[in-house]
């Protein structure tokens, strides 16, 4: 009985968000803010969490929510500046000669090029680029928000150059003896490699549905018809699109190991889809568009929805001078995480904000500003404004807009992160951190059906900590030795640790804060909830999708494989057949 009290007190942070914020509907603000201190009054009371162990946390969570809010403030600065220097005009008007269905727009913007920014860059920074982008051609935020979200999932595993593998994975691992014993007289990098064509695999075979999923949510909650069938008529573009990204991804992964297979495939996908798209190729003749902006629901407006058109009666610029700042932060990105000596001086102690062993509770904040994606972001609006010819009067509106829309965005993250450093940080002499108790239940009552719901842990991680790898730092070990107690082995125990990584990435979709940070860089307030309640349905196909395939790699049992058909056969019959409800009959205009 006390185990599972236990277990429920553990559940209680976790609990306070999702029925606040997702049941209840209540605002990211006050949502996190209770939730904040039912953590402190859990650990502090019940888990005998020291004082200033979780003074530690919350600063720490302080530090990092400023530092997201600094790339809020450079992802809003730069569409912004694009705003006032007219490039947004001449980057709506290429995207319509691509394509003016909407469906083709999300996926070539959210899927393809967005994969890319995460494979350089990730930690949010897609939707913080992609989401406002969407909006400035004409997506409601609300919409654009969600469709970056749902693409935070397959390209996860291996952004930031590999950063949740090789940092988070290697971390979790390497030098445990029990890892080294099992493994014997495998080299441990070997071993990595290993886990990252298991997560390619897995990923892949996920992930491939994932375009057409998002077109499906796109129409069901923001088409006139409110209806998932008028998404899927695009589906043999949406799985064209699926496979020239996640065929090259899972290749690279092969070949190259986990550094570069989402940004070279996202690469390479651009340059399959792209022009594929301007023929027509795959694409139905009837055209998506959302309702005439006056029929939106107000819950789907963000501030940016509300941008003036500056430069109206000015010519188009050049399409390639309008993108130029896109390319100027790819470029940027590649170089920051790639480049092994400026990486490194971009992370020395030199140029980083430190704050060490906070209220001497061995918790050290630290802070890469010229690393962070603001930087160069920022870097990209000022290029921005040289390059486009800007006035200094049009800058300083760019500046003085993005600093009220990132301070609408400030109080839910600085509330969030804090939570979520407490919660993490929570371990004490008696008991283990909240996170691995909640695991530790799990698996005590699953047994050998532990491949099933390992997925779930590392979303379930992903969605407190907001990082596929530090989820996979925290159960990573604790994957790999659940695997080898029901007696898995080593190459079994591989497949466990994919399964918690591609579940961690999955988590992505639902975190707070990324949901919080994404929404900001749009203008969109208090939609959290309902946000997470959309993206849920994507969630849970991939984490019951990647039980079931990694029951099918590890079984070999042949009854997995058709389990996994009949699972992502259910979940696309049973969104197009579902309709929602229309506020009033539309005609979209195409």
């Amino acid at each position: 009985m006390a185990g599972l009290m236990i277990f429920i007190l553990a559940l209680l942070p976790i609990a306070t968000v999702f029925v606040l914020l997702v049941v209840l509907a209540r605002s990211a603000k006050f949502s996190m803010f209770v939730a904040y201190v039912v953590t402190v009054l859990t650990a502090l009371l019940v888990w005998g969490t020291e004082l200033n162990t979780v003074l530690g946390a919350t600063v720490n969570g302080a530090v990092t929510a400023i530092s997201l809010l600094y790339i809020v403030f450079g992802a809003i600065l730069m569409l912004y500046t694009l705003e006032e220097s007219g490039g947004i005009r001449s980057i709506r008007s290429g995207f319509t000669s691509i394509s003016p269905d909407r469906r083709v727009q999300a996926i070539i913007i959210a899927w393809m090029f967005g994969s890319l920014i995460e494979g350089a860059s990730g930690f949010g920074t897609p939707a913080a680029i992609a989401a406002p982008l969407l909006v400035a051609i004409g997506f409601p935020a609300m919409a654009a928000v969600m469709v970056t979200l749902i693409i935070q999932s397959t390209p996860v595993s291996f952004g930031a150059v590999g950063t949740p593998i090789l940092v988070g994975v290697r971390t979790g691992l390497e030098g445990q003896p029990l890892v080294d014993a099992t493994i014997a007289p495998m080299p441990f990098f070997d071993y990595l490699l290993e886990i990252t064509v298991k997560v390619a695999t897995l990923h892949g075979l996920v992930g491939f549905l994932i375009p057409l999923i998002l077109v499906g949510m796109l129409t069901r909650f923001f088409g006139a018809n409110r209806s998932f069938a008028e998404g899927f008529r695009i589906w043999k573009f949406a799985l064209f699109a699926g496979l020239a990204f996640t065929v090259p991804y899972y290749i690279i992964a092969v070949v190259l190991g986990p550094e570069f297979p989402s940004l070279l495939g996202g690469i390479i996908g651009l340059l399959i889809v792209v022009p594929a798209a301007k023929r027509g190729f795959l694409i139905p003749q009837e055209v998506f568009d959302f309702p005439a902006r006056k029929d939106w629901d107000p819950a789907w407006v963000g501030k940016l929805d509300d941008l003036e058109v500056h430069h109206a009666s000015k010519p188009l610029m050049p399409l390639l001078k309008a993108w130029a700042p896109y390319v100027f932060v790819v470029i940027l990105l590649v170089l920051t995480r790639t480049v092994g000596p400026l990486k490194a001086w971009l992370n020395s102690p030199e140029v980083t904000i430190a704050l060490d062993n906070l209220f001497s509770s061995g918790i050290n904040a630290r802070v890469q500003v010229l690393y962070l994606p603001g930087t160069i972001l920022i870097l990209a609006s000022i290029f921005t404004w040289f390059y486009h010819g800007m006035k200094v009067s049009d800058y300083g509106r760019a500046l003085k807009s993005s600093g009220s829309t990132m301070m609408a965005a400030a109080p839910a993250l600085l509330l969030a992160v804090p939570m979520v450093q407490v919660f993490l940080n929570s371990a004490s002499d008696t008991l283990a951190s909240m996170p691995i108790v909640l695991a530790e239940g799990v698996s005590s009552v699953v047994g050998n059906g532990w491949p099933m719901f390992a997925p779930l842990i590392g979303a379930m991680g992903a969605f407190v900590a907001g990082s596929n790898t530090i989820s996979n730092m925290m159960f990573s070990l604790f994957q790999f030795s659940t695997a080898e107690q029901i007696g898995l082995g080593a190459a079994g125990a591989s497949t466990v640790v994919a399964l918690q990584a591609i579940g961690g990435a999955a988590g992505n979709m639902i975190c707070v804060h990324n949901v919080v940070a994404a929404s900001a860089t749009v203008g969109l307030t208090d939609r959290e909830g309902a946000i997470i309640r959309q993206t849920l349905i994507p969630m849970a196909y991939y984490v019951v999708q990647g039980g079931l395939l990694g029951f099918a790699l590890l079984s070999g049992n042949f009854m997995w494989w058709i389990a996994a058909v009949i699972w992502a056969a259910a979940v696309l019959f049973a969104m197009s057949r579902n309709r929602g409800h229309a506020p009033a009959p539309v005609t979209a205009s195409n």
